[in-house]
């Protein structure tokens, strides 16, 4: 049996099915040209990305940028070609299983469905192309301008050693304070350049709210138009019909874009003010507090004149971090390569002085040098001609020598090397330095206080410049890699000057005569020379310097005999000179300058009275000397500055008849009222009768800027402090063994009656009183408003440094004074019964160092907590005097804890 089934069909649903075989069919059939178009298409896709691409990358070199529409049609065609190579690729092998003619397959589920991939991948390359996002982009798609960054990155080597800190500051100003100018100031090779680098670059790394960071190089040349150029091409501004426009077009362009912007501008290397005014920048100030100028420097003065709102001086580098870049640049495996290579590395880079520009230069040139003889060279020259050292002399001293250059004028430039005659680190004595200038003709001598004053000009012209350091008030140094530039100017680059400088060579013996016949300034100080024998020949010798040759014992006669042009002789600070001057000195016709002073020569020889055109003679501190001819002094006409300041103070009144030291410097007076052209003077006096003497010559009281009183023999008990009223130029005041002095007497109402105004003693700025056994009080000194020193030793009867009962009796005055407002140092030794200062507490405002020793009865300090408010002070005493004072309050206490030193 069976049963028949019967389906049935309408016409709808078998059309359907036909359809839908004949579609899979398609798929096989079409297989074989489907695969040839898909290659073909591809291939007209991938070129029209290309094309694409071009333009793009064209685009980009032009500051424009790839918009999102052509990133995302190019990540298509990616991924399109990905899938269509793999399909061309297994495309031979699914045909070869195609059979029927094309209509079947031996594996008709996996031909079906690759077919159907290749037919659909197809279409996706010709959407792709039919989409025609090339053409757009080749015309307005890709032509936008990118977003510049705000700052162009420079290139820099890494973080320098040592400027974090000042890079931190400086940031800070930036970004946080109301500072509107900020000048980057120092030396040349000290890292300005570097810092500012460090400044742009960190724009990008920390977000802020400017719009632009601009960098303009200005240099020497300075050129307006440049700076215009440069900032227009920051901002935008720099196709050619812009750059066809005038100097004040081009300014109010860049007003107008500046105006509108939070910007930065960054100045390097400014030799002169610039007026940004003119070059279209909108300065910084209480109308435009959105913007900065940060500029560097060699001179402050340039600070100044672009009237910077704070200032930051680039410092050489300390110890610490000038070992650590110099051992940086050395590199490690050339240190360790030799046990004895650390230390002498040490040596090498201390020689550098911080400098870092000389340290990375050195470090370099040493980084291969891996024995022990090599780096012994090196610190060889380097002490003695650091300019043959390789890399100095071509890379360091050129960047230095171009702030020598721009110096004012020749005598400017002629004051700077002179100072390269000093041992390293040396102190150089602005008004000993400023004599010498004057002795070699530098300055105009016409009149001394302008030359005087021409001469503090230069100092602070070649401080501001980084040329010399200011380390003291009175006191200046040249960086050692600035003198090695120097005396490579003096020595090489200008071979007129013929300077020979052994100055801290160690020498025992002078150079041999050969070698300094042609000199014209030849320095041999701070060496261990004992006996000068050999007579050189020195016909254009101007200079030499002997000073601080502390074991000199002995200068051959006739050794100045061939020195026929020496205008300037110094022999001061040689301990052991105590015999005569030798013979010959008569031959010195052209000596100006004189000076043999921290010496203890006890007599001058009659020859002096040769030296007709002696202007300047140093007799400070020889304190043993005792005989001064009759006559030398008055027959040395001459003379404008005479410097006897502490003469002969130990043996004063052992002084032979025949020297003007005899008595009490009653004769040396007499002698001084006939020097015509004396305009400075510095005087020890030995009694009170000398003193009438002095204070009676108008003409001796204008030039007077030091006094010595040495008054063992005299018994005059009150001298009246008002009758230095008159000496305006006292600066300097000594009084030494008065031993009946109990009073330094001054009347304020009678001195307010003719002067009308308290302070009489306006140019005091050093007081030494020393064994004054009766003296009470200096009260006197209230009317010293500029007072910077204070020394008072062994004063047993001192009870009080100012004395509330004299100032009491004149009440009137409390309101006109405020001691000590200027004192720097204070120094108390054996006062036994000295129980105040002062009163009240003081402000101290310019207290560095405070010395007190053998004060038993001192229990309070006139101190409280808003004195010597920056806490610089040192205050140096004996533990047990310490704990013993009493103290304002206990904040003032524990504000003073950190100051004390104690004795040993």
């Amino acid at each position: 049996m069976c049963s028949i089934f019967q389906i049935a069909c309408d016409g709808a649903l078998f059309n359907r099915c036909l359809d839908c075989f004949l579609g899979k069919a398609a798929y096989l059939r079409n297989l074989p040209d489907n695969l040839v178009d898909l290659e073909t298409e591809l291939g007209r896709l991938i070129a029209a990305k290309n094309d694409v691409m071009m333009r793009v990358v064209n685009a980009e070199r032009q500051q424009m940028r790839r918009l999102g529409q052509v990133e995302w049609w190019v990540s298509r065609v990616d991924a399109v070609k990905t899938g269509a190579d793999e399909l061309i690729t297994d495309g031979s092998e699914e045909i070869g299983e195609l059979c029927v003619g094309g209509y079947c397959s031996k594996n008709c589920r996996s031909s079906y469905k690759f077919g159907k991939q290749v037919a659909k991948k197809l279409q996706d390359v010709k959407a792709l192309i039919a989409e025609g996002v090339f053409e757009a982009v080749a015309t307005e798609v890709v032509p936008e301008r990118a977003p510049e960054p705000v700052a162009d990155e420079r290139p820099i080597e890494r973080t320098v050693v040592g400027l974090q800190s000042q890079l931190e500051q400086v940031w800070r100003c930036l970004v946080e304070e109301s500072v509107g100018i900020i000048g980057l100031y120092g030396m040349g090779g000290v890292g300005k350049t570097t810092l500012l680098t460090h400044i742009n670059n960190k724009f990008l790394e920390s977000p802020t709210n400017f719009d632009c960071v601009i960098w303009v190089v200005v240099s020497k040349d300075l050129r307006l138009e440049k700076i215009q150029d440069d900032i227009g091409k920051k901002i935008g501004l720099s196709d050619d019909s812009w750059k066809n426009k005038s100097f004040e077009e081009k300014a109010v362009d860049i007003l107008r874009s500046l105006g509108e912007k939070r910007f930065v501008l960054l100045l390097d290397d400014l030799w002169e003010r610039v007026d940004l005014t003119k070059v279209g920048v909108p300065l910084p100030g209480p109308q435009n507090t959105t913007s900065k100028v940060v500029f560097a420097t060699r001179f402050i003065d340039v600070c100044g004149s672009m009237e910077a709102d704070r200032k930051f001086l680039v410092a050489c580098l300390s110890e610490k971090d000038a070992w650590e870049l110099f051992r940086e640049k050395v590199g490690e495996e050339t240190l360790q390569s030799h046990h004895d290579i650390v230390e002498l590395a040490q040596i090498v880079a201390k020689e550098c002085g911080g400098l870092p520009l000389a340290l990375i230069t050195i470090g370099r040139a040493m980084a291969c040098k891996r024995t022990a003889e090599e780096w012994i060279h090196a610190v060889e020259v380097l002490r003695r001609s650091a300019f043959e050292f390789a890399g100095l002399g071509k890379e360091v001293y050129p960047l230095l020598k171009f702030s020598y250059d721009s110096l004012q004028n020749e005598t400017i430039r002629s004051c700077f090397l002179y100072c390269c005659l000093y041992p390293e680190d040396y102190g150089i004595l602005k008004w000993d330095l400023i004599d010498c200038w004057i002795g070699e003709g530098f300055l105009e001598e016409s009149d001394r206080f302008s030359a005087e004053n021409q001469g503090y000009y230069i100092v602070g012209t070649l401080i501001h410049a980084c040329l010399l350091e200011g380390i003291e008030d009175d006191r200046v140094k040249m960086h050692d890699v600035v003198r090695d530039m120097a005396l490579w100017i003096a020595c090489e680059i200008e071979e007129r000057r013929h300077f020979l400088v052994c100055a801290g060579a160690g020498l025992e013996q002078a150079p041999a005569v050969r070698e300094s016949e042609n000199v014209t300034r030849l320095s041999l100080m701070q060496n261990q020379i004992k006996i000068l024998s050999e007579v050189p020949t020195c016909p254009d010798l101007l200079t030499l310097f002997l000073d601080f040759n502390e074991e000199l014992e002995m200068i051959a006669d006739g050794f100045f005999q061939f020195m026929p042009s020496l205008k300037v002789l110094k022999i001061s600070n040689c301990g052991n000179f105590t015999f005569q001057l030798p013979l010959g000195m008569s031959k010195l016709g052209s000596l100006e300058l004189f000076d043999i002073s921290r010496t203890e020569i006890q007599e001058l020889p009659e020859e002096l009275k040769l030296l007709v055109n002696l202007k300047c003679l140093n007799l400070r501190w020889t304190s043993k000397l005792i005989r001064i001819p009759r006559q030398l002094i008055s027959n040395s006409s001459g003379l404008r500055v005479l410097r006897m300041f502490a003469t002969g103070y130990e043996c004063f009144h052992e002084a032979p008849e025949d020297s003007v030291l005899f008595g009490g410097g009653e004769v040396l007076v007499q002698e001084l009222l006939g020097l015509k052209y004396l305009e400075v003077l510095e005087l020890t006096l030995g009694s009170y009768q000398a003193l009438q003497i002095f204070l009676s010559s108008n003409k001796l009281k204008s030039c007077i800027r030091s006094l010595f009183l040495q008054l063992a023999g005299d018994t005059k008990s009150i001298i009246d402090a008002a009758a230095f009223a008159d000496l305006n130029h006292l600066n300097e005041l000594y009084i030494y063994e008065g031993i009946e002095l109990e009073e330094l007497k001054i009347d304020y109402t009678e001195i307010v009656r003719k002067r009308r105004e308290p302070f009489v003693f306006r140019s005091l700025h050093r007081v030494t009183i020393f064994s004054c056994g009766k003296l009470k009080d200096v009260t006197f000194l209230v009317f010293a408003p500029n007072l910077k020193s204070l020394e008072l030793l062994q004063c047993d009867a001192m009870e009080e440094i100012i004395s509330v009962g004299e100032i009491a009796e004149t009440p009137e005055m409390m309101g006109h004074i405020s001691p000590f407002e200027n004192l720097q140092s204070l120094h108390l030794s054996y006062l036994p019964i000295l129980r105040s200062i002062y009163w009240k507490p003081l402000p101290f405002t310019h207290l560095k160092k405070m010395e007190v020793r053998r004060c038993d009865q001192l229990r309070r300090l006139p101190l409280d907590s808003n004195s010597a408010t920056e806490r610089n002070v040192v205050i140096r005493g004996y533990t047990l005097w310490w704990n013993r004072l009493q103290w304002e309050d206990e904040a003032t206490q524990i504000a003073f804890r950190s100051c004390f030193q104690p004795r040993s």
